[in-house]
């Protein structure tokens, strides 16, 4: 996309399809961020006898090696890996989930739309689960896509095949939104050519730019 849209209807004039991220696009990344940079780095420590900063040092080393990886984003690999009921430590802070500024307005409005908005994210189906609970957010989608249930992440091409074989979307008229840099360039690298990238997905960090895609701080500006 070449240019910024100035509302959602210049946004959605040219496309069939709405493809959206959910954590970082219409939800808080903060609560992510917190519980993997925080809350089980601390949970970790508590359990394993050591220090505060040698779980994290531990950890944040652990994750790096699976960052974009399928297993990156499974709640049961964690789970396994540290010890730790993840699933239960999600739950034990499920109050910090809540949408980005504007992006439930947004959602409502696409909705007048006469296009497929489909959820797409790599979040495994327990943290999804939670966050329905808590948000509603799966109210607003005509179809929801985990790359768990595509046995692919966003960041690899399986993943764009397996979801054109369920969808049989037309990547020139689909709109893809995500604030993760390497999932645009592999949407881009399959043929989607309306992408979106969110420059602030944690309300508690500043925006973060990136020269190769149209940036946006949130999907409430469209609103």
């Amino acid at each position: 996309m070449e240019k910024k849209p100035n509302n959602i209807d210049e946004l959605l004039d040219t496309c069939d399809s709405l493809m959206l991220d959910m954590d970082g696009t219409l939800l808080d990344l903060a609560y992510d961020n917190y519980m993997w940079m925080e809350h089980i780095p601390a949970e970790y420590a508590r359990q394993n006898g050591v220090s505060e900063d040698q779980a994290r040092d531990h950890l944040y080393a652990v994750f790096k090696r699976l960052e974009g990886k399928l297993d990156w984003y499974c709640l049961d690999h964690w789970s396994d890996v540290l010890d730790l009921d993840v699933v239960a430590l999600h739950r034990e802070q499920s109050g910090r989930i809540g949408f980005l500024p504007g992006a439930r307005e947004f959602l409502q409005t696409v909705a007048d739309h006469h296009i497929r908005v489909l959820l797409v994210t790599n979040s495994h189906q327990h943290t999804l689960d939670i966050k329905a609970e808590v948000t509603g957010i799966v109210e607003y989608f005509d179809g929801i896509y985990t790359s768990h249930a595509l046995g692919a992440a966003k960041e690899d091409q399986p993943f764009w095949h397996a979801l054109q074989e369920k969808e049989s979307f037309d990547p020139a008229r689909t709109v893809f939104v995500d604030d993760n840099v390497a999932v645009l360039q592999s949407a881009r690298d399959f043929g989607v050519e309306m992408l979106l990238h969110i420059t602030r997905p944690d309300t508690q960090r500043e925006a973060r730019s990136h020269d190769e895609f149209t940036g946006i701080e949130g999907v409430g500006e469209l609103t």
